[in-house]
């Protein structure tokens, strides 16, 4: 039935007797469906009459319909006693088709979806537990980005093997098109002692930042000093090592292999496998190669793919657990820091899931 159509309305009730209905209705759906059909009755197209109540014409199509169908029996579905139809298993199932065809979805947008498609209306303190009930979560998206492949997990869980094989004769790090000199292990290196496994990314954590929720009675501010860090923290979290935090003037070459250098000095004994992302001064082949002299071999993550590195997550909860602490200098700040992050990554619960996925078949060659 198209929006412009009129003239096949069944006439199932005469005039008078809708204008009795509609006066002893004191439902607000059955008004609006019983003034939608005595607009059709006095002329009006589908999209007049609904239009009038405040409905598309998509919907006065299909309310046309179920009058003609069935009367007000049809139109006024199960409104008895004041609770919202249910939808049937069936309907369901389109209605979760309909949701995933078009997610995310604001709680609006459901409701009026609910009314266009199935003629029913959720009180907005129920349609929560609803929508859960059908398997939906109420979460914030996590971006994706352009950059990222379909195959993140795949390609570094290949990645992860090829730094555990021991088969191999060529330095991890080295590409083919990198120079051949100075890739071998610097005199004092010992790598017997099994792989330590770590994590090393940057952040800009900051003693102004304010992300923790506090209670209060008066207005919500905090004073605080007008501290402002200018360079990055960069990190380095173990799974079963000495973690460490620098707070180097840049991110350049010179300043990456100075981490791996402290990394290495505290965990002197050990072959170490670090994780992190294709920074420029992380891929050069600069830092591969000191690293490589160091007994450090670098796994790469998959392009965008910053959820697969757990120091993300250390990153987050140490801001959290920073922003309601008041420091009166840059030097305050950076012994905060190193002290929220030192007892952090004391903890693998932040790499829980990355263990089981990528490092469980290796477990046995950890130090």
């Amino acid at each position: 039935m198209g929006g412009d159509r009129r003239g096949d309305l069944v006439r199932h009730l005469s005039a008078e007797e809708l204008d009795r209905l509609l006066a002893e209705a004191d439902d607000p759906k059955v008004i609006k469906r019983l003034t939608f059909v005595k607009r059709l009755y006095k002329g009006a197209t589908y999209e007049e009459a609904a239009d009038d109540v405040g409905k598309s014409a998509s919907t006065g199509s299909r309310w046309a319909r179920r009058w003609n169908d069935g009367g007000l029996g049809q139109l006024t579905p199960n409104f008895g006693g004041g609770r919202p139809p249910k939808l049937g298993d069936e309907e369901q199932e389109r209605l979760l088709e309909l949701l995933r065809e078009g997610q995310p979805w604001k709680a609006q947008e459901v409701h009026q979806l609910l009314d266009e498609e199935f003629d029913v209306e959720y009180h907005p303190d129920y349609l929560g537990r609803f929508l859960r009930n059908l398997g939906l979560s109420y979460a914030k998206p996590r971006p994706k980005r352009p950059s990222r492949p379909e195959n993140a997990d795949e390609i570094l869980e290949e990645r992860v093997a090829d730094a555990f094989d021991e088969e191999t004769e060529t330095a991890h790090n080295k590409r083919p098109d990198d120079e051949d000199e100075g890739w071998v292990l610097d005199d004092d290196i010992c790598t017997d002692g099994g792989t330590v496994v770590g994590f090393c990314d940057a952040s800009h954590p900051q003693p102004y930042d304010n992300s923790h929720r506090l209670w209060y009675v008066d207005d919500p501010t905090l004073e605080r000093p007008l501290v402002k860090l200018d360079e990055p923290a960069v990190g380095c979290y173990t799974l079963n090592g000495e973690s460490v935090l620098t707070f180097p003037e840049d991110q350049s070459k010179e300043n990456i292999c100075a981490l791996l250098e402290e990394v290495r000095e505290q965990n002197p004994r050990s072959r170490i496998l670090l994780v992190l992302d294709n920074f420029s001064s992380h891929i050069c082949e600069y830092t591969r190669k000191r690293a490589h002299q160091l007994g450090i071999d670098l796994v790469f993550l998959p392009v965008g793919s910053p959820h697969l590195n757990p120091i993300e997550q250390v990153w987050k909860v140490l801001k959290r657990n920073a922003s309601p602490i008041v420091v009166a200098s840059e030097s305050a700040f950076r012994t905060l820091a190193r002290r929220l992050f030192n007892t952090l990554t004391d903890r693998l619960g932040f790499a829980k899931s990355w263990i089981d996925q990528f490092l469980s078949p290796y477990l046995q060659k950890l130090s």
